[in-house]
């Protein structure tokens, strides 16, 4: 199949599925790549817990922070949707490196946000401009995911809170919902998410045993219904972070496999069905985004739209 085919087979594929997706495959041994709309900036959701993490182990590596320093967080709600902290009926006492753990493995906002109490949003900007890296910007905590019109409205309302959602993109992807407005929330595009895996992986600009502490932690990550299906097996490993609100679904990872291939694989979208359960465009997103890789560790040669 031609290049051209390809990827015109891949979009078609998508758009079935509901999906407007941004995708690339990266492989770290040459840097060779595949993309679909690499550059478009979408909003990153739980993705931005991964430089949070990054810069605040940079400041335990340096002695700034204390990773057994005991945090306190308050009381959650039993009933509240998202997982971890939030839940615990009673205050909990949780060690900065634990709390780390915890955003990255669970993708627990409470714990995110008592990261973002160690240290300003700047710090992480920071961290991401001496790296180098271009395209992610961590302007606010989490407490406002969990603050969108999906939570305003009734649990059998929920088609309306995501059709808001879906109609409500400018051209510009600015957007009413103040989580899904690029100029205002945090954002990262897909090119920008691969560098900051690729950094990671191949420890350029992150020291050793950061970069090991966050690979450990995305190697942990229990969230794995969308990419992990494809990308999973006895003869590989897939590290990863997901993201999800209203109607975005992203995944971001790495999958190494037992010959020694390695390849970073971002998958962020954003779908046009008013559904909170849509395993249709989950399987979608992680089958195109397994094609896009197997193309290009069969050598053939490279293609970008």
């Amino acid at each position: 199949m031609s290049s051209e085919r390809f990827l015109a087979d891949i979009r078609g594929r998508l758009d079935e599925a509901g999906l407007r997706a941004s995708l690339l495959v990266r492989d770290l041994a040459t840097g060779r790549e595949l993309s679909i709309d690499p550059e478009r900036p979408l909003p990153a959701a739980s993705l931005a817990k991964l430089p949070i993490a990054l810069a605040v182990l940079n400041r335990v590596e340096d002695g700034l922070l204390d990773g057994a320093h005991p945090v306190t967080l308050a009381a959650g709600d039993p009933l509240d949707g998202t997982p971890g902290t939030a839940r615990f009926r009673h205050p909990s006492t949780i060690a900065l490196d634990d709390l780390v753990a915890l955003a990255l493995t669970i993708s627990d906002n409470s714990a995110a946000d008592a990261l973002l109490g160690t240290l300003p949003t700047g710090a992480v900007s920071a961290d991401l401009e001496a790296m180098r890296i271009d395209g992610i910007a961590v302007r606010h905590g989490f407490g406002e995911l969990s603050d969108t019109p999906l939570e305003r409205f009734a649990p059998d309302e929920a088609n309306l809170a995501l059709t808001l959602a879906i109609r409500g993109s400018t051209p510009a992807d600015g957007h009413p919902v103040r989580q899904l407005d690029v100029a205002r929330t945090n954002v990262g595009s897909a090119r920008a998410w691969a560098d900051l895996l690729t950094a990671i992986w191949l420890g350029r600009g992150v020291r050793p045993r950061v970069a090991a502490r966050l690979r450990e932690h995305l190697r942990g990550n229990v969230i794995r219904h969308r990419l992990a299906p494809d990308f999973s097996s006895d003869a590989s490993m897939w590290s990863s972070k997901t993201g999800t609100l209203l109607n975005l679904r992203h995944e971001i990872g790495v999958v190494e496999h037992a010959d020694g291939g390695r390849f970073v694989v971002v998958a962020l979208s954003s779908s046009s069905v008013p559904a909170t359960a849509q395993s249709a465009a989950e399987a979608a997103l992680g089958a195109t985004a397994r094609d896009l890789h197997d193309r290009l560790r069969d050598d053939l040669p490279p293609v970008r739209a």
